[in-house]
Parts: structure tokens; C-alpha cells; sequence
């Protein structure tokens, strides 16, 4: 299946959009209108591929970088095919162009349907522009405003989707975001330091006498545990923080916040339930433990 997306004009978007079903929560569920699921499969499609572009996850035969116009040389320059990217980007807002990517053309309809702006989704490239550069955050602040640029935006664009954004329900959202940010780092540890990436804040690492020897390991010894076991705690205050967001709303909307969050909780009993050793494998949730966690999420316990 891989192997046909250089020859496949469609299959870039299929083999992006299918990565839908390994999130923590769902991108779209059943349950919503068509057109939400559709405006919501839409932007999750250009979260993902902006991903797997600044993680240098693309697959094989270049299929996109030639519908970004990218050259075979500058394939693999990820800040290359970042620029050439937001440029086709420009295009999805501009009346007079045609977006090049077939994901960016399948946005366009739900921008135009929703009167979403720009910002978003340009912060979404930004954040991995800065994925390119920097590799380690000094503090818990630091890592807050990378998640300001790689999270958040994702749930104004939610917000945006269903048009129930307000500055207070932003603020929430926020909160979610930032906190199912952390806890992907959580689960992705390993992975992440493979990438020669640490998202675990430099000042917790030395308070909890940790190294990046320490994370390299086969498996998480007591510190390494106690620390995760921390940023699980710090993960946790910000989706208790967010969760009157689920209640400020109605309806399927309601359900599909809870969601969001039932996922993020999920994920964290699973980090709990492993004695927080996320080195030899990400955790993740039982099905199970995330319908519990969306009953509980719906009645509002903590």
C-alpha cells in the first residue's frame, strides 16, 4: 500500500488520514455531523501531514514533495518542505489560487465554510519549524510555549469547526491541549530521544536526578519514575482545568469534548497502571478504561 503513493495521486491523503485510528481520543467519531466530521478529518489531515513532514516521516516515493513542487534534492530538507508547505497554505485562503497538495485542497471547503483565519494553522507549521531547532526545553514555561505553537491550535480550530469560540472556552481548550500534548510526550519518551528530542523539562530532569543516559535505557529506573510520575500530576491539573469546557457545551458537542478529554485521562491511568515506566513501550488505554473515562469525564468527576 505504501509503495503506491508516489504513483497515486490520492494516496498521500489516504495513508496521512489514516493515522486517525492511533490517536488517544477520536478525530471524528460516528456520532457528529457529517459536515463536522468532515471540516474535522479535514484539519486533522493537515495537522498530521505537518507532522510527519517536520518528523521526516513522509512515506517513500515523494509524492508529496512533488505536489508541493519540491525538488528530489530538497526532498529531504524538512525545512524546505515546510516553506514550500505554508506556501501552498497561502493558497487554501487565497480566492484567486488552487492549493497544490491534495490534503490543503480538501481543507479549503471547511475554511471557507467556517471563516477559520490563517493563524492556526500557521502555528502549526511553526511548531515544527522549531522542531528543526530545538531539541531540549530549559523549563516547564518553555515547553508551555512550544505547545502554545504544536497543541493549542488544533482546539481553537475545533472551536473555530463548531462555532463555539470565546475567550473563555479558548482558555480551557488551551488547557486540554497543552495537557494531551504532555502526555503524548510521556507516552513517546523513547521515541522522541531517538530523534535526538527531549521534551521533559531540563529543570525537572535535574530535580529528579535524572539523565538522558537514564532515558535511554531498556527501562525506567525509580527516578525516571517519579519523574514521569510528576509531569503525569502537572498533565492531570490541566485537563481538571479544561474540563468545565466540556459542560459549557451541548449536545454531540459535548460528547466529542469529552472525548478529548476521557482520552487524555485514559492515556494517564495507562502511564499509572504501568508504574510510570514509559520506556519500553508508549502506554496506551484500554477501549474499556476510555468509555469509563468519558462516563466520568461527562459527569464531571475529576
Amino acid at each position: 500500500m505504501r509503495a503506491d503513493r508516489g504513483t497515486n495521486p490520492g494516496a498521500p491523503a489516504r495513508d496521512t488520514l489514516g493515522k486517525a485510528a492511533d490517536e488517544n481520543f477520536p478525530v471524528a467519531p460516528f456520532f457528529l455531523p457529517r459536515a463536522w466530521r468532515d471540516d474535522l478529518m479535514a484539519v486533522y489531515g493537515f495537522a498530521r501531514l505537518v507532522d510527519d513532514i517536520g518528523d521526516g516521516d513522509l512515506a517513500p516515493g515523494g509524492a508529496d514533495a512533488r505536489h508541493l513542487g519540491v525538488g528530489p534534492l530538497e526532498a529531504d530538507d524538512r525545512l524546505v518542505m515546510l516553506d514550500a508547505f505554508e506556501t501552498d497554505l497561502h493558497r487554501v485562503f487565497d480566492a484567486s489560487a488552487t492549493p497544490h497538495h491534495p490534503l490543503l485542497r480538501a481543507l479549503r471547503p471547511t475554511v471557507r465554510r467556517c471563516g477559520l483565519i490563517p493563524d492556526p494553522f500557521l502555528a502549526l507549521i511553526e511548531a515544527n519549524r522549531q522542531d528543526q531547532r530545538v531539541s531540549r526545553y530549559a523549563t516547564y514555561e518553555e515547553l508551555r510555549a512550544y505547545c502554545e505553537l504544536s497543541a493549542n491550535p488544533v482546539g481553537r480550530l475545533v472551536l473555530g469547526i463548531t462555532g463555539t469560540e470565546s475567550a473563555e472556552r479558548i482558555r480551557r481548550s488551551d488547557a486540554i491541549c497543552t495537557a494531551l500534548q504532555i502526555i503524548e510526550h510521556l507516552q513517546d519518551v523513547s521515541e522522541d530521544l531517538r530523534r535526538d528530542r527531549v521534551y521533559l523539562p531540563a529543570e525537572d530532569m535535574t530535580r529528579f536526578h535524572v539523565t538522558e543516559a537514564d532515558l535511554a535505557a531498556p527501562t525506567g529506573g525509580a527516578s525516571v519514575r517519579a519523574l514521569v510520575a510528576f509531569e503525569v500530576e502537572r498533565a492531570h491539573e490541566l485537563l481538571n482545568e479544561g474540563m468545565p469546557l466540556v459542560g459549557s457545551v451541548h449536545g454531540r458537542l459535548k460528547l466529542l469534548l469529552a472525548g478529548f478529554v476521557a482520552g487524555g485521562r485514559a492515556a494517564l491511568v495507562a502511564v499509572r497502571d504501568a508504574g510510570h515506566d514509559v520506556l519500553p513501550r508508549p502506554p496506551k488505554p484500554t477501549k474499556l478504561r476510555l468509555l469509563r473515562e468519558v462516563g466520568a469525564t461527562l459527569r464531571g468527576e475529576g
